[in-house]
């Protein structure tokens, strides 16, 4: 009997910039799916509890619109069979289950662009501060409005 649900995930170590083949089947509408690469973007502590990975879709099509969340990452440095893209745009949520084969890993630059485009994504703004000649980086959200559920 297992204590601890991360027990559980220890058999598929999934970390925060992995490349995996995922089924992203059914899809609605404009949603990426079918069996192909996704980036692993939900953070460690989540991909070592969670029966669940938030990840981000890859597309083979780099002649697609080039939006600022696109991000381009090429055969010889990702792992993949071809130059692609990847789709910060499209994020999701996805079961363990539809993880299949590991691809590689993206390097801390091509990782940065990615979360630079996951800041674009989501509203969110990165500001750097300088303290004592080290940077440190804060992120904070942009102000939105606030919305209150009302009971029936």
């Amino acid at each position: 009997m297992m204590n601890h649900l991360s027990d559980k995930y220890k058999e598929k170590l999934v970390l925060r910039g992995d490349l995996y083949y995922a089924d992203l089947s059914p899809v609605i509408g404009s949603e990426q799916g079918g069996l192909r690469p996704v980036l692993i973007v939900q953070n460690n502590t989540g991909n070592r509890h969670s029966p669940t990975v938030i990840v981000a879709a890859i597309t083979s099509r780099t002649t697609k619109a080039k939006l600022p969340t696109h991000v381009p990452v090429t055969r010889e440095e990702s792992g993949l069979k071809c130059d692609s893209t990847i789709l910060l745009e499209q994020v999701r949520t996805i079961d363990r289950c539809r993880l299949k084969e590991y691809i590689g890993q993206l390097s801390p630059g091509q990782m940065e662009l990615a979360d630079t485009a996951l800041l674009t994504s989501f509203g969110l703004k990165k500001e750097t501060a300088v303290r004592d000649r080290t940077p440190v980086t804060v992120r904070t959200a942009v102000p939105s409005r606030m919305y209150s559920m009302q009971s029936s």
